[in-house]
Order: C-alpha cells, then sequence, then structure tokens
C-alpha cells in the first residue's frame, strides 16, 4: 500500500505554557468559532467555567457549557451530541475522561474539537482514539484527533500528583509499545510506519533526559505534554496505536475489566511498561531510573495491588487485543510475565504480601 501524497490531520493549534488559556478566545475569533459548546468536569467546571465563559462571551462568541461525569456510556454521547445545537467547535477542559468524551460527541458531530487538559494524566488529550464505556465495559474507540490542544502549565503544575505520575507511566510505554511493534514486524504480523515510529521513540528519548527531581517543573510538565503530543500524532501517522500501545496496555485493558479496583490508567501502565520491559530484556534499566527518580514506585507501593489479578490480566491480554501479535501473545512470554511478579525485587515489593 502505497503512502505517497498522504495527508496527515494534526492540531492546527498547539498552545504549552504558563496562562495559554488567555489564547483561546483569539483562537476561536481566528477560527471563525462563533457557536461554541465546552465540556467541565465537576472539578473543572468549580474553577474555570467562569472565566472560559466570560472570555469567550467578550469576544461575541455564543457559549454553552455541559457538566459531564466523565462515565457517561457511548450512546448517551451520541445522543447528547445530536441534542445539543450545531456547534462551530466543540471544547473539553478537565481529565481524560471528559476529554474523551468531548472527541468523541465532536467526531460525531463533525466538528472541530479543542482539548484543554487539567492534568496531564495520559496522552488522551492529543491523540485520535478514546476510552469510553460501551455496555458497560471500557471500550478503545476511534474518533479524530484534536484540532486544538491548549495545556495551560498554571492549571497543569496543580494536579494531583499521582495524575502527574500516571502521564509519566503513560508516556514511559512508547518504549515497551515500539518494542512490541517491530516484534510483530519481524513475524510478519505488522509493518512499522517509520516516521511514526520516529515520532514515539524521539518523545519518549527527550523526556526522558530532563530533570526529574520535581515534577510540578514547567521543564518537566512541559516534556511530558509535548511527547505525549508527539505521541498522539504518531498514532494518527500509523493508522492504529502501535507506536504508544503494546502488551503493557492490554494488560492494563484486562485489569479495567476484571480487578476489584482498578487504578489510575497510566499508573497501571507504567507499571505493565516496567514488567514488559523485563520481558523484553530491553531498556528496562532506563525505566528503574526514571520511576525511581519521579517517586513512581513510590506511589506505586501505597495502593491496593493484588497479584493474582495481574496474573490473571496477563493471562487475559491477548484477548485484549486478538489481532495482534505482542509478546504477549505468545505462551512462554506470559508465563515469564508471570514469574517476573514474584522475582522482580521492584514488583514483588509492590505486591507486598498481596
Amino acid at each position: 500500500m502505497s503512502h505517497s501524497g498522504m495527508s496527515i490531520p494534526i492540531p492546527d493549534i498547539l498552545e504549552i505554557g504558563h496562562g495559554t488559556m488567555q489564547t483561546l478566545s483569539g483562537h476561536c475569533v481566528e477560527n471563525e468559532f462563533h457557536k461554541v459548546g465546552v465540556l467541565f468536569d465537576a472539578f473543572s467546571k468549580s474553577f474555570l467555567e467562569e472565566k472560559i465563559s466570560s472570555d469567550l462571551s467578550e469576544q461575541g462568541i455564543s457559549v454553552t457549557t455541559v457538566e459531564m461525569t466523565g462515565n457517561e456510556d457511548i450512546h448517551v454521547l451520541i445522543s447528547e451530541a445530536f441534542r445539543l445545537d450545531r456547534f462551530d467547535c466543540l471544547i473539553a477542559a478537565g481529565g481524560g475522561a471528559v476529554i474523551d468524551a468531548g472527541k468523541y460527541m465532536a467526531f460525531s458531530r463533525r466538528v472541530p474539537f479543542i482539548s484543554i487538559p487539567t492534568s496531564p494524566s495520559n496522552d488522551g488529550f492529543s491523540s485520535s482514539n478514546c476510552s469510553l464505556m460501551v455496555d458497560g465495559k471500557k471500550t478503545t474507540v476511534p474518533a479524530a484527533i484534536p484540532y486544538g490542544v491548549i495545556a495551560d502549565l498554571d492549571i497543569i503544575e496543580h494536579a494531583p500528583l499521582p495524575m502527574i505520575l500516571a502521564g509519566t507511566g503513560d508516556l514511559m510505554s512508547n518504549i515497551t509499545a515500539m518494542h512490541d511493534w517491530y516484534y510483530e514486524e519481524r513475524q510478519g504480523a505488522a509493518s512499522v510506519h517509520a516516521f511514526a515510529a520516529m515520532l514515539s521513540k524521539k518523545g519518549v528519548n527527550s523526556f526522558i533526559r530532563t530533570p526529574m527531581q520535581d515534577i510540578r517543573n514547567t521543564l518537566f510538565l512541559k516534556e511530558l505534554i509535548s511527547s505525549m503530543t508527539m505521541g498522539g500524532i504518531a498514532t494518527m501517522i500509523s493508522g492504529n496505536s502501535s507506536p504508544i500501545s503494546g502488551s503493557e496496555h492490554m494488560i492494563s485493558h484486562a485489569l479495567d475489566q476484571t480487578a476489584e479496583q482498578p487504578l489510575i490508567h497510566g499508573l497501571q501502565v507504567g507499571l505493565a511498561t516496567y514488567l514488559m520491559a523485563l520481558v523484553h530484556d530491553y531498556r528496562y534499566e532506563r525505566m528503574r531510573k526514571v520511576f525511581h527518580r519521579t517517586g513512581f514506585f513510590e506511589h506505586i507501593k501505597t495502593l491496593p495491588l493484588k497479584r493474582s489479578e495481574w496474573e490473571r490480566a496477563i493471562d487475559l491480554a491477548p484477548e485484549m487485543k486478538p489481532k495482534r501479535r505482542t509478546y504477549l501473545h505468545e505462551a512462554e512470554h506470559r508465563r515469564q510475565a508471570k514469574l517476573f511478579l514474584h522475582s522482580d525485587k521492584i514488583l514483588n515489593d509492590c505486591f507486598s504480601g498481596r
């Protein structure tokens, strides 16, 4: 299949920095978005609704605001998207769930979408897929890449620590995801898109070299968010999530469906990334350093992890993406992964006694 002349949609608006929220109304005017819908979750509504509404109204833009729980089923989102007036643009400000909801609603109405993340907990604010409830199950659903991303560090630096650590875990998974993707190519089960692969690797490698003493530091957050954005664009180029999602994400999806208390996505993915780096025998020392320096492992040790649930998730992982051929699609690698839950000192500490 020839990709010559392929056109890749990428965000037209990308603002990452302090005070970037101020640019929203200007971008709306410039793009002739006269009528916009803005979605909030309870947290973002409490401190952003008034500011966003008044900034937009001052520019003569008509604004409708909607509060979402973030747990809406896909059928509810579609009904809501068609119940609302036709907007020139849909904006979502908040955590990953409301951004995914907004992204899907904008996609179903074919209108531009602007994402305003309040935390860097995962790469959903810049990717084309979203994770939604479909008949009671968390499912990955295709949508479109955002038209704009406005990440205001004045807001994001106040995100709860676990959210920043979750983003770190989600981004580090590019390493194991790429290793799985190359593995699939060697088996003739996939073909790696070189440019998508380069973006995914550049993103995570640039982040790894960032100072990590203070994870609320401007440079750290800027690197985290811009690297995640590169990952999001890599998925548009490859036409699938392979550059940023491999067997570590399959373990997390299995935990979402079977664990008694699933953790935040990026925390599960981060721990599964370290586990898969051991199975791959690839860059696990680098991973250890990043997770120690950021305090990721320290935080994980405080959470209610059950080894038996992880063992079951490893076995179920291939069913999460049956068409793929990652390391975990091989019984031998699943066996190894389960052994590492016991034999690796760090993992053993994380599951101590459970």
